[in-house]
C-alpha cells in the first residue's frame, strides 16, 4: 500500500515571496518599494496582520533600538552602546541546551561576552561577503551587456583611509637641475 507523502507547509518567507511574485504577476509596478508591495498585500487581502504576541513584539522593537543606539569611546570613537552574544544554557523547566541573545553594554561587558559577539559579528560579515561574492559572479555570467563587475572584498586600505584619510598629498615637486 503506498504512503502519502506529507507536504511540507511553507515557511513565512516562502509565504511572504509568493506574495511579492502574486503582485509581479498582477501587473503591478516593477521595480517597486517595500511599502507599495505591503500596501497591495493589505488592500488585496493577501497579508493579515498576525496575532503576534505583545512580548514578542516588545522584544523585537527593543533589539532594534538597542543595536541601533551608539556612544563615544574615552578616545572619540563611535561604538555601540550596547552588544549582544548569542550563548547557549540550560532551559531551567526542561534541563535542554537553549540558545538565547544576551544583551550587555560597555558597563557590564566582560571578555568573554566581547569575544563570542566579535566573532559572532565577524561570521554574520562574512556570510554577507560570501552571498555579495556570489550575487557578482551570478552577475558576471548571466548578464546579457557583457558588463563585469570585479569588487575586492579586501577592506584594509579603505579601513585604513578612513582612520587617516584620503586627502591626496604628492610629493613636493623635485628642482630641475640645469647643467647650463
Amino acid at each position: 500500500m503506498p504512503s502519502k507523502a506529507r507536504v511540507r507547509d511553507k515557511t513565512k518567507n516562502e509565504r511572504l515571496q509568493d506574495i511579492c511574485n502574486q503582485y509581479i504577476a498582477d501587473g503591478q509596478p516593477w521595480p517597486a518599494g517595500k511599502k507599495a508591495i505591503a500596501a497591495w498585500a493589505i488592500r488585496t487581502k493577501r497579508w493579515t496582520a498576525p496575532q503576534k504576541s505583545l512580548i514578542d513584539q516588545c522584544a523585537q522593537e527593543l533589539a532594534d533600538a538597542m543595536r541601533a543606539e551608539m556612544e563615544t569611546d574615552p578616545q572619540g570613537r563611535t561604538v555601540h552602546a550596547k552588544r549582544f552574544a548569542k550563548i547557549k544554557e540550560v532551559d531551567e523547566d526542561t534541563g535542554n541546551l537553549v540558545q538565547k541573545m544576551i544583551w550587555f553594554d560597555s558597563h557590564t561587558r566582560t571578555g568573554q561576552l566581547m569575544r563570542v559577539s566579535q566573532a559572532q559579528w565577524r561570521k554574520s560579515i562574512l556570510g554577507e561577503c560570501r552571498q555579495f561574492r556570489i550575487e557578482e559572479e551570478s552577475f558576471n555570467d548571466n548578464n546579457t551587456e557583457g558588463a563585469v563587475l570585479t569588487s575586492s572584498l579586501d577592506f584594509e586600505i579603505d579601513l585604513h583611509d578612513e582612520k587617516h584619510g584620503t586627502e591626496y598629498n604628492p610629493s613636493p615637486p623635485q628642482d630641475d637641475q640645469d647643467d647650463s
